[in-house]
């Protein structure tokens, strides 16, 4: 098996090569078992917005590093977007 492991409970783990994908995956179960409108599920697959900020850091030995951070908004017809800005090395867009 390839990616990493999720908890689920239960002691139960599924593998993921990639938490976008795996989303977007779950959305179309969902939308399959609802008989979601393909319009609708169109509008939910595609974010409202997408930032990527990079963040130049002047490290203790003087040298500058650039942190790179993500924030990905989908949908807010049910009120304010959820979430934060991700800053962490191993952070892609597709985590976001």
């Amino acid at each position: 098996m390839t990616g990493f492991p999720i908890p689920v409970g239960n002691d139960r783990l599924i593998h993921m090569n990639n938490a976008f994908d795996n989303a977007m995956q779950q959305l179309d179960k969902a939308a399959a078992l609802i008989n979601l409108n393909p319009n609708i599920l169109r509008v939910l697959q595609r974010p409202d917005r997408f930032v990527e900020a990079s963040i130049p850091v002047k490290m203790d030995d003087g040298s500058v590093k650039i942190f790179t951070g993500f924030r990905t908004q989908y949908n807010n017809a049910l009120g304010v977007y959820k979430g934060g800005i991700r800053y962490h090395p191993d952070v892609s867009k597709d985590e976001v």
